[in-house]
């Protein structure tokens, strides 16, 4: 997005601002002129478009044991440590269910407030992380990731697909640079 922006509008300035809950609170007093991420708001005036669709990944440092050999079994991924990135503090999530179905729980050592804290801290440690697949950018290959420090594997358990979606208040409906950015 920061570079197709950059790029048709080079004078556009966005400001990305942090949004801690689910609330449409923010797009009804104009705090927010447009959320993207997953759906989850209740307010029924809040207009929305659908993006693109996510799934999870894991990721660790760049030659981490889980990224060698037999790769990411579901039993060598469960006796790593996790941090896992959560806004609430929720450490729940779908693949625990998984792990569970075939007897095997994860170790939670440290819980962060987001996914770029969570990458960093599995960049720099032996930790394991999940992170959405946007996470790794578009264009990053395993060579990239690498260079980064920082290795992707599949899960080797089902994690359900999650969409993402742009959301915003009617009032920014017919704004002609709300409109251009939506498209």
């Amino acid at each position: 997005v920061v570079a197709a922006v950059a790029e048709a509008a080079p004078r556009v300035r966005l400001r990305f601002a942090p949004k801690p809950d689910k609330e449409a609170t923010p797009l009804r007093e104009g705090l927010i002129d447009l959320e993207i991420g997953v759906l989850g708001t209740t307010a029924p005036e809040i207009r929305t478009r659908f993006l693109f669709t996510d799934r999870r990944v894991g990721v660790a440092r760049a030659r981490h044991p889980l990224l060698a050999g037999a790769g990411a079994t579901p039993e060598r991924y469960a006796a790593c440590g996790h941090v896992v990135a959560s806004r609430t503090g929720d450490v729940i999530e779908p693949v625990d269910g998984a792990l569970e179905v075939l007897g095997l729980k994860r170790t939670i050592l440290v819980v962060v407030p987001g996914y770029p804290d969570a990458m960093r801290i599995a960049r720099g440690s032996d930790l394991v992380a999940i992170v959405p697949r946007s996470c790794l950018g578009n264009t990053l290959t395993p060579d990239d990731a690498a260079m980064a420090g920082l290795g992707s594997f599949e899960l080797p358990v089902p994690a359900p697909e999650f969409g993402i979606s742009a959301m915003w208040h009617p009032r920014l409906d017919a704004d002609p640079a709300h409109r251009w950015l939506r498209d």
